[in-house]
């Protein structure tokens, strides 16, 4: 994966060159397992955000990536979430020794995700979803490895804008235009319980979309609200 030839990642997006014209769903699809293939990794999965912005599984290349997809989702912890959150990459080289995500990595070690790299998808500066690719083994990710999969996201960044001016995206497509128009507030509501309560980012992050949640509320809402009142609902 060191070594990206240029042509061969050309051919590899070619898939999506006509995505704005068919079904968006299937064209990520056809990307995440060209993904796997010209970077040499175990497999690659993408996930995008919703209304509550929580990141969700899209497409998986096999079953170990759709289990590093679902178990993020469902526990608000890992390196899609923290890539996320923080929008930039994030890399282990060793589930099974970092300490970082303790929910998850035991679930994940036992299904072959050892090392994992993540990267944000961004929609005019704003991150959306995730991508990301994982070895089954103890890894060390170069600086090469994270610029190839930045330069690979940003063509399904592409792909994904395309798709929402056509229109073509359905339900995706409205989960990503949600993340565009509300991602300030949440990050002005995230920093606001960063310095409240002496949180981390993705601590502050999980406690914001547990409120919305148990309020069965819409996480921008609860971050419009928190930002005037002082005060998450129930919580104070």
């Amino acid at each position: 994966m060191a070594n990206i030839d240029a042509d061969m990642l050309a051919s590899s997006l070619r898939p999506l060159g006509g995505a704005a014209g068919r079904d968006i769903v299937g064209a990520v699809d056809e990307v995440v397992h060209a993904c796997a293939e010209l970077f040499g990794v175990n497999g690659c999965g993408l996930m995008i955000a919703d209304e509550q912005n929580s990141l969700h599984y899209v497409a998986a290349s096999d079953g170990p990536s759709h289990v590093l997809e679902e178990v993020q989702s469902e526990s608000g912890q890992g390196p899609c979430v923290e890539a996320f959150v923080v929008n930039d990459i994030v890399t282990t080289e060793d589930l099974g020794s970092d300490p970082r995500w303790p929910l998850i990595s035991g679930t994940l070690v036992d299904h072959g995700v050892t090392a994992v790299l993540g990267c944000p998808l961004r929609l005019g500066g704003v991150p959306v979803g995730t991508i990301d690719v994982y070895r089954d083994h103890a890894y060390h990710w170069d600086e090469s490895e994270r610029a190839a999969l930045a330069r690979y996201s940003d063509v399904v960044e592409a792909t994904l804008g395309a798709a929402m001016a056509a229109h073509r995206a359905g339900k995706l497509a409205g989960q990503l235009q949600y993340a565009l128009d509300y991602r300030i507030v949440i990050e002005r509501a995230v920093g606001y319980l960063m310095a409240q309560r002496g949180l981390d980012s993705v601590a502050a992050f999980n406690l914001l979309r547990r409120a919305a949640r148990d309020h069965r509320r819409k996480v921008a809402e609860v971050a419009e609200d928190l930002l005037r009142s002082g005060g998450l609902p129930g919580r104070g």
